[in-house]
């Protein structure tokens, strides 16, 4: 059976395994200690709150903490994407309802209620050319910039490409492990080898380098499973993107893109959901359009 066929519901990316999996409270707790300059060293204090899936995939934060009054929530991103703020402003906002709820806080009484500051990060790690760090800032989205409306929300974007970010990576070595690796492997994929080989190239570099040696050694057959399934999506869109480019027509574009990904949730490689969010469709209007194109093609 083919890897895409095996990964196609599996929803983990190697950043989640590295940092939000149930063997990483470590490595989780050495990133929030270099992002904010503190020295907590009980693994145990973390209260993983990471929300599974809000509305669909593409709506699903990668790790949140709540820590000593923080909630911090630590998103991966491999393209950048300008909507980053109200991502996180939805995620914050089941976060802080989740933690209402299981506090018995009453936020229609006359006592103000206590809560979590709130932490948004987003570690990117694509092809563009982004600065170490960028704030993305949620009013940007606003229709109407009025003054003294007073409201905003942000998201801080890290880049984490080997090279980017130094003080970062020297203060958690886990994430500087994570950027050697996917670079080893985009280095691999640059030289033509195929997604497999370059992952497995990556991998048995890394464990002879001493590079999150102990993770791969420990989940290696995990690792290369998931990343598969991550590197090949990433080519899928990339390709989308260049072919809609070179294109040229806007109608021609969408109904080729809305194609595509009713063509990989044939072959097995996306779920309708997962395609339909990555369309920019409804899950009813993108099965709806599935119906259409088998109706077409039988």
């Amino acid at each position: 059976m083919p890897q895409t066929e095996i990964n196609r519901e599996h929803k983990d990316r190697l950043f989640r395994l590295l940092f939000g999996g149930s063997y990483s409270r470590q490595n989780l707790l050495d990133l929030y200690n270099a992002l904010n300059d503190t020295n907590y060293n009980d693994p145990e204090e973390l209260q993983v709150t990471t929300i599974e899936d809000v509305i669909y995939m593409g709506m699903k934060n990668d790790v949140s903490i709540l820590l000593h009054s923080r909630m911090a929530l630590y998103e991966h991103q491999s393209t950048y994407n300008p909507n980053m703020p109200v991502r996180g402003f939805l995620y914050a906002a089941k976060l802080y309802e989740k933690y209402i709820e299981s506090n018995g806080l009453n936020i229609y009484g006359s006592t103000q209620v206590k809560l979590p500051v709130p932490q948004y990060v987003v570690f990117y790690n694509g092809s563009g050319h982004h600065e170490d760090e960028e704030i993305l800032r949620l009013s940007d989205a606003f229709e109407r910039k009025e003054d003294g409306e007073g409201y905003e929300w942000t998201a801080r974007m890290l880049n984490i490409n080997y090279g980017k970010n130094k003080k970062l990576m020297e203060r958690c070595k886990a994430l500087r492990d994570y950027a050697i690796f996917t670079d080893k492997v985009k280095k691999y994929l640059k030289q033509g080898m195929n997604t497999e080989q370059a992952i497995n190239r990556a991998v048995e570099e890394c464990i002879k380098e001493d590079v999150m040696s102990e993770f791969l050694i420990a989940h290696r057959a995990e690792v290369v499973d998931v990343c598969i399934t991550e590197y090949n999506e990433e080519r899928v869109m990339s390709s989308i993107r260049e072919e809609g480019i070179r294109e040229g027509r806007k109608e021609g574009i969408r109904e080729g893109i809305e194609e595509t990904f009713i063509s990989l949730v044939i072959e097995g490689i996306f779920t309708d959901e997962v395609a339909a969010d990555k369309s920019g469709l409804s899950l009813e209007e993108f099965r709806k359009k599935k119906e259409e194109y088998l109706r077409r093609k039988s």
